[in-house]
């Protein structure tokens, strides 16, 4: 396995593509990862808490809010990165149970050894393609699951049908929630199939993005929060709007227009999302 040292930083092939570790100068501790050039991670070893990437603040929100603060959760995470998520569960719920599923051998090796995670026997870590884990997983075993799974900067096909979106339903509780890291940009083709496909088995769903990204005018992240009662769409929406990088939600009426028209996406016809415009990514190096 090639690797080589650049200062800090650090550069691997894995199985999916070239890895870089880049230290952040404006956060001692902190690493900001990415795959063939793409952002996939951000990490502060010293304080899981603090979460540099919006989309991934969006997605901790809605964990925030699902269940009373502190209370411990069962969560599966389909993509793994730098575990920024599961670091994050681990500090604010302690004694969670959690399930991390990385496709990419190579690349849980490489952050095992330059970015390790605390050492925590209910934080389990296993090289598996995500929909090979949920036919695998018992039914009603978790209270989340989180999708954040991309290969060469796009979502894989096989995670977007509505037999995906059926299996995720299958392994959740009955109040428990799906939330997914959406990467689209105009016309919001995948995201809006998405949002159709999803809501076949988990009715009840809010969006929280970028104004920008949601009117379609550029690419990025769109969180989809979707389960079988109603999300906390007020305090989401408050969460979002408050950020260093505000959001806004799409729920109800406004979300039936989003989605209006997308046809509920099946294995026979799935293609993975679209790819980000040429250059999109401008990393500090």
């Amino acid at each position: 396995m090639g690797r080589k040292r650049a200062g800090d930083r650090v550069v691997e092939q894995v199985d999916t593509g070239q890895a870089e570790l880049l230290p952040d100068p404006d956060r001692p501790g902190s690493w900001t990862l990415l795959l063939d050039g793409a952002p996939q991670s951000h990490v502060d070893l010293t304080d899981p808490t603090h979460l540099e990437f919006e989309y991934v603040r969006r997605l901790a929100a809605a964990i925030d809010l699902i269940a009373p603060a502190g209370a411990p959760l069962r969560v599966l995470h389909l993509g793994g990165g730098a575990l920024t998520l599961p670091r994050y569960v681990s500090a604010t719920r302690p004694g969670s149970t959690q399930r991390v599923s990385e496709v990419d051998g190579g690349l849980v090796e490489l952050v095992r050894r330059a970015l390790p995670w605390p050492a925590d026997a209910r934080l389990r870590v296993r090289v598996e393609d995500a929909r090979a884990v949920l036919a695998a997983t018992r039914d009603a075993s978790f209270d989340v699951v989180v999708a954040d799974v991309f290969a060469g900067a796009r979502t894989p096909a096989h995670l977007t049908s509505v037999e995906y979106a059926t299996e995720v339903a299958r392994v959740l509780r009955p109040t428990g929630w799906y939330l997914a890291n959406l990467a689209d940009g105009p016309p919001l083709r995948h995201a809006r199939g998405q949002v159709a496909t999803v809501r076949a088995v988990l009715p009840r769903a809010c969006l929280v993005g970028d104004a920008a990204v949601l009117r379609g005018r550029r690419y990025g992240n769109l969180v989809l929060v979707a389960g079988r009662t109603e999300p906390p769409v007020a305090e989401l929406a408050r969460r979002a709007a408050g950020d260093w990088f505000p959001g806004r939600m799409v729920a109800g009426d406004e979300l039936d227009r989003f989605a209006g028209g997308s046809t509920v996406v099946r294995d026979a016809d799935a293609t993975g999302s679209d790819p980000p415009p040429p250059g999109l990514f401008s990393v500090r190096r």
